[in-house]
Parts: C-alpha cells; structure tokens; sequence
C-alpha cells in the first residue's frame, strides 16, 4: 500500500474514551509486530535469507534492542526461527478482520458480519502460513480450536463498544510506511489505521488484543505510536493530532496528543538506538539483558543466561569508527 495520506476522510476522528490502568500479559501486549501480521515471526519469515547488517528500523526491533540486544541480533543478524504461538497468531486474525470489515459499506459493518468473517479469515492465514495448523495439531476434536476462535470473535464483538465503523471511512488501512532521516537511518512499519478528519487533522490508531498496561508500564506502547508519528511527519510535514490505541483485551482506548517537540525528541532516541546498534554490528557484542520477559523467548537454548551457547556470529567483526 502507498504512503499516500487523502487530504480528507468522509467523518472526523470521534472524541475516545479514556484508557484506564491494568496488567498486560507479554504474550498478548500486542495483536502482532508492526509489518509482520501477513508474514511468518522474524525468524521464520527470514530464515533461508543470508545473514547480513541490520538496513532498517521498525518499532518492533527498535523495542527488541531496548529489551535485550541479543534478542535483537538473534531476530535480525541470525534470523533464529521462532515458533508461532496462539495469542500472536489470534492478534493477526483480529487485525485481518477488523481490516476486512471495511471494505463492507458502513451500515453493513455490524459486530455479526464481523464475527463472521472469522473463520473465513483463519483459512485464508491458513493458506498463506500452513506452519500455524501446527499450533492445533494435537486437537484432535477441535475443541480447543473451536474455544480459540471463540476468543477471537469476543475480541472483535468488544471493538464495536469502542469505536463506531458505521461513522469510519478510514484513509488508510495497514498502510506500509518508510522514510530516511538525513542520517541515512530507514524507519519503516505498518499502521492499522489512518482517519483523517475534513480538516486535515490526522488519527493514527492500532490495535491491540491485550490488555491496556499500567501507566507505568506504558511507555512501549507510546514508544510504537510516536515512531509512526515521526514517520507521517517526516514523509508529509503533518503532526497527527492524535495517536490512538485501541485495547480490545481489557476494552479500554488510550489516546495521546503528540507536538512536535515529541516527534524530536523520539527521533533524538531512535538515532541514538541504531547508533547503539551499529556499533554491536560492528564488534560482535550483543549483550544479554535479563527480564521477566526471559520467560517467553523462543531463544532461552542459545542464551548465555540459561546456559546456552549462542551460533558463531555471521558477520565480520571490525574496529569501532573504522572505515
């Protein structure tokens, strides 16, 4: 899809309920990494590519370095492959969905015709990534399959007690953005959503299938919409006025009103975050950084933490600076 914003949008961005606090399992914190809700988990997605320098920076790998470098290099340098797991892969159903649902005219979009859509979107995931059957393989009876896509048509009932689709006619939808900052630094990633008021006044909403976090676990989160936001700015010159984030875990919106010195600030980091990368690319030094989140890493055997050996580092390793 273009990067192309429409000046205008059928019906303005509604005012959202505020959010509230609550806890977020890691497993469901997010529907599914940003540019990666068609495709495999970064290391099955890549695993027959050649090992080569990180080129670009999206939210999700951005927020695999802050959370442990060596996470990122085994997602991104390695290209280790990961299993799929059932709350992600329930995430990308979500997002197809609620994507889906708008190419029906609005009076049309309706919490039945969404439930609906369902299983007809699994089949099609099915189709495009057959390695997901292999999450109810022992499911002999379907029964647990049946209680999963239960749980997917809940989530998607909760978003009509959210948002309006009858009142949406959105400009953009999983709409692929990217942009070169004049460092040479490539942001890219996937927007769920883009509304874009008769005033010009743009909205920037995602989609979540876990639970609103605690405020003070909520800078991930924020981290991830500001970074699109910086991109709209850098492609269009435009601050979206507001960034929304749609939890359909807890049935909760939380919205965020960026300025611009926000979008500087982010973009200050994100420079400061890949000169951090560059130089763990050169040295080979990708540092293991202990968290509760160790406990849902597909990568626990090749961690020094847990004992394991890491795979023989595929690049070249340099002098720091050296040209």
């Amino acid at each position: 899809m273009s990067t192309s914003l429409p000046p205008t949008s059928p019906s303005p961005p509604p005012a959202a309920p505020p959010g509230g606090p609550s806890a977020a399992s890691p497993g469901e914190r997010s529907a599914a990494s940003p540019g990666e809700r068609s495709a495999a988990s970064p290391g099955e997605r890549s695993a027959a590519s050649p090992a080569g320098p990180p080129m670009s920076l999206s939210p999700s790998r951005a927020s695999d370095f802050m959370q442990c470098p060596l996470l990122y290099r085994f997602r991104v340098i390695d290209k280790l492959p990961e299993k799929p797991s059932e709350a992600a892969t329930r995430g990308t159903l979500v997002h197809a969905v609620l994507e889906r649902l708008f190419d029906a005219p609005a009076v049309e979009r309706t919490a039945p015709r969404a439930k609906a859509l369902v299983p007809g979107q699994w089949d099609r995931l099915l189709e495009s990534r057959p390695e997901l059957a292999g999450l109810f393989a022992e499911d002999a009876d379907g029964e647990r399959l049946a209680r999963w896509l239960a749980e997917a048509e809940l989530l998607v009932e909760r978003w009509f007690s959210l948002e309006d689709p009858t009142r949406l006619e959105p400009a953009e939808r999983e709409l692929f953005v990217e942009t070169e900052l004049e460092s040479g630094l490539r942001l890219r990633g996937v927007i769920d959503r883009v509304d874009v008021a008769p005033t010009g006044e743009v909205r920037i909403v995602d989609y979540k299938t876990g639970k609103a976090p605690r405020p003070e676990y909520a800078d991930g989160a924020r981290f991830q919409m500001s970074f699109y936001a910086l991109v709209v700015w850098r492609l269009k010159r435009v601050v979206p006025r507001r960034l929304q984030l749609v939890y359909l875990g807890s049935g909760e919106v939380v919205t965020y009103d960026p300025v611009l010195a926000d979008l500087e600030r982010v973009e200050r980091k994100l420079l400061a975050l890949w000169e951090a990368i560059r130089l763990a690319t050169e040295t080979g030094d990708w540092r293991p950084r202990p968290t509760k989140l160790c406990g849902w890493c597909d990568h626990q055997a090749v961690c020094p933490e847990f004992g394991g050996t890491p795979p023989v580092y595929p690049l070249t390793v340099g002098v720091p600076g050296s040209a």
